[in-house]
């Protein structure tokens, strides 16, 4: 199931450096950000073999998993923030501000077989909304 880490971040007076390491099984292989459009959704799908790091380094927004067992809503509020997806964590993000990036690493290339875009059947119990 997925889950929030807290990056290490290292505060001073020329600015603040955040690290990203070890949160990913194996080494980072792509990198991607989204612009967030309000009001639009981004994401409904899963993976096959890839787990994902999500960081929204500018604004806000929240991501919806559900891994068939449960379902849980997650709020990225801070660049310090870092949502874990496994590649079970079917997601979708949404409440994105005008303002937001959304910063993705990923352990695995691009490969269109890696997505799988058909939500879980079974209503599975929302523990946080």
């Amino acid at each position: 199931m997925a889950k929030i880490l807290q990056l290490s971040t290292f505060e001073s007076d020329a600015g603040d450096l955040t690290v990203f390491e070890k949160i990913l099984p194996g080494d980072i292989k792509r990198v991607f950000y989204i612009r967030g459009k309000e009001g639009h959704e981004r994401g409904g799908h899963r993976h096959v073999n890839t787990w994902q790091a999500l960081i929204c380094i500018s604004g806000n927004c929240r991501v919806w998993v559900d891994n068939n067992e449960t379902q849980e809503y997650f709020q990225l509020d801070s660049p310090n923030k870092c949502l874990l997806l496994a590649p079970e964590d079917w997601h979708v993000m949404d409440e994105f501000t005008d303002t937001s990036i959304l910063l993705v690493l990923a352990n695995t290339q691009y490969s269109q077989a890696d997505y799988i875009f058909e939500p879980y059947t079974q209503a599975a119990p929302i523990v946080n909304t």
